[in-house]
């Protein structure tokens, strides 16, 4: 059975507001006082010196030059040493399991970065377990110590008719979800077109999530900003975070939507699109910074959102600016402004101690007025959470496979072939529909080295269909005998693989079948890295740090063979996401995400 017992959430503002009261003009005293720091005031956007924060119950009761009528005998003090006074960071979009680990494990690795709030979409799970996925991290999310709120996936399977996903989820699904108690909104709204085109399933998901009074957020992965953008900010997403240039931030601001702009593990969506405010004095109050995506490896050693505030300043925002879109605008946006994203009376005590704004040095991090980290680490211990065994057996392959699987046959006679190709781009979601002219040798379509031209193919593990759908990929720049595959291959997580050699593709997706899911590499026949991820396919059972260890040799593992992308793995995982363009493949085929239509391998 799942542990749901955990860290409880403080009381409601509106009961403990008389204790508050009491504490704040010194007729009772506080559990906590924090003394002599610089507080940050997200609502006037000043840094004001020699202030004091008195906390009770979790929540902050006074915030003012002296909170000495606060402290009575059983009051602990801190002192603050003239440190900056943050409200704790929030991440407005993300994917847990984009981090290979459990909500538990990723809040283990987040929190001494000055993560306290999360807005996690578990649509991966979804996709594989259905809404009983859902409900497992839901439960789990509610026993960590600081704030995981959930967002309903709105599109599972997210491009129905061109993927088959394990699950699938309509309105009603919505409608029953909408009434859990740690259910904020429905997660990102991908398939755009059917929002555009009211179909039936998105006009429904929607709505119920509108009648609901809950946020809906948004995904709109096209370049395009025609007509159908417009369509798509009427339909009712009131957010976006597929943005990649300054001039779509301030299209979906000036439709009356938050921007959310993403720097994860790969990509690095935050530089172009903060010019907005920068260079043309967008109004910052309507942009949102998030990571998406980020695996273990990057929370550990780099950060989450202390890395994305740290990059925002660097490309030239202020400061407080930047700390506000990571802040106070996040819990506006979700209409939890009176609970979090800012030091204020009543909120919950969510603050970090901060050498220095600039380079985002935490020491200490606070969750609902209790110590959670400081620079020796984790403060607290998190409770454990067990994943039924049913959540770790969704490997269901008919066969193993041999190199054999991965032939792709020319047309009768052919000596070469123009193929569509799957361009890689570095550091962003989108791929490039590329053509290339590849030779044929023993009525087989080669890969060609020369062009970094490889293969990519697509292993069913859902339904035991035995299904292999081949294709080409350009932009790893392999150059030895390779292949990776992986059980998460967003959104319908099949097994994705991709090499130059169709023995080493065969091993690898044979070795996900053993371990019952993750990430592994074969170099000559040679198991060179292995992540295992048993939860669904999607998550590993192990702490974040042995993840994180693990992920750096497969980055390294992928790096001997001759790739020299930034985080590729994170690229390689998304090659099969057919809402966003241009070219992916799929358990269908080869999809064209300009036109949601399959396509010839061949032109």
């Amino acid at each position: 059975m799942a542990q749901t017992s955990g860290f409880q959430r403080p009381k409601p503002w509106a009961d403990m507001a008389p204790l508050l009261v009491d504490i704040a003009i010194g007729r009772q005293k506080a559990d906590l006082v924090i003394r002599g720091g610089r507080w940050v005031n997200v609502y006037s956007g000043e840094i004001i010196d020699n202030t004091d924060l008195a906390i009770a119950g979790g929540r902050f009761a006074y915030c003012g030059p002296d909170a000495s009528h606060c402290i009575g005998e059983e009051t602990e003090i801190i002192e603050a040493e003239g440190r900056f006074l943050v409200p704790g960071l929030c991440d407005g979009h993300m994917h847990v399991e984009s981090g290979m680990v459990t909500v538990t494990e990723f809040c283990r690795a987040v929190i001494p970065h000055g993560t306290t709030s999360m807005f996690i979409d578990p649509h991966e799970i979804a996709n594989v377990l259905g809404l009983p996925g859902v409900r497992l991290m839901h439960d789990e999310a509610l026993a960590m110590p600081i704030n995981v709120y959930v967002q309903m996936p709105s599109c599972v399977p997210s491009a129905p008719g061109l993927e088959n996903a394990a699950a699938s989820l309509g309105p009603h699904d919505i409608a029953e979800t909408m009434g859990w108690e740690n259910i904020i909104g429905l997660g990102e709204v991908m398939d755009f077109p059917g929002v555009a085109a009211n179909t039936q399933r998105m006009v429904g998901v929607v709505a119920q999530t509108m009648r609901a009074g809950k946020t809906v957020g948004g995904h709109y992965a096209s370049p395009v900003l025609d007509k159908a953008f417009h369509a798509y900010a009427a339909g009712g997403p009131a957010d976006d975070h597929e943005g990649t240039r300054k001039e779509d931030a301030i299209a979906r601001i000036r439709q009356g939507m938050r921007a959310m702009l993403r720097l994860g593990s790969a990509w690095y969506d935050v530089e172009a699109q903060i010019k907005a405010v920068t260079e043309d004095g967008i109004d910052p109050r309507n942009v949102i910074l998030c990571t998406d995506d980020s695996h273990s490896g990057t929370l550990v050693n780099d950060g989450h959102m202390n890395r994305v505030l740290r990059h925002a300043i660097e490309c030239g925002c202020p400061p407080v600016t930047a700390i506000q879109m990571a802040t106070l605008n996040t819990a506006q946006h979700f209409g939890l402004e009176r609970e979090l994203g800012s030091i204020a009376p009543g909120r919950l005590a969510d603050v970090l101690l901060v050498d220095d704004l600039e380079a985002f040095s935490i020491k200490r991090v606070f969750a609902r007025g209790v110590e959670v980290a400081n620079g020796d680490g984790m403060a607290v211990d998190l409770p454990r959470f067990d994943y039924p065994d049913r959540a770790k057996t969704t490997v269901n392959m008919k066969r193993d496979l041999v190199a054999q699987d991965f032939d792709i046959a020319a047309r009768e006679g052919a000596n070469s072939v123009r193929a569509r190709v799957i361009g890689v781009v570095e550091n962003q979601a989108p791929t490039v529909a590329l053509e290339k002219e590849l030779s044929v040798e023993s009525g087989l379509v080669a890969m060609d080295a020369a062009q970094d031209v490889c293969q990519i193919a697509l292993v069913e593990r859902h339904r035991a269909t035995g299904s292999v759908v081949n294709a080409f990929v350009s932009g790893f720049g392999y150059d030895k005998p390779c292949a990776m595959a992986s059980t998460v291959a967003h959104d319908s997580h099949h097994i994705i693989v991709v090499g130059t050699s169709k023995s080493d593709m065969a091993l690898a997706v044979n070795r996900l079948r053993e371990v019952g899911g993750g990430v592994v590499f074969y170099s000559s026949g040679e198991e060179k890295a292995l992540i295992e991820m048993p939860v669904a396919g999607l998550m590993s059972v192990e702490p974040s740090s042995v993840v994180a260890q693990k992920a750096d040799r497969l980055i390294a593992a992928m790096a001997e063979a001759g790739c020299t992308l930034n985080n590729a793995y994170m690229q390689h995982s998304l090659l099969a996401l057919v809402v966003i363009p241009e070219l992916r493949i799929s358990d269908i085929g080869l999809v064209d995400v300009r036109s949601f239509e399959k396509v010839d391998l061949f032109v």
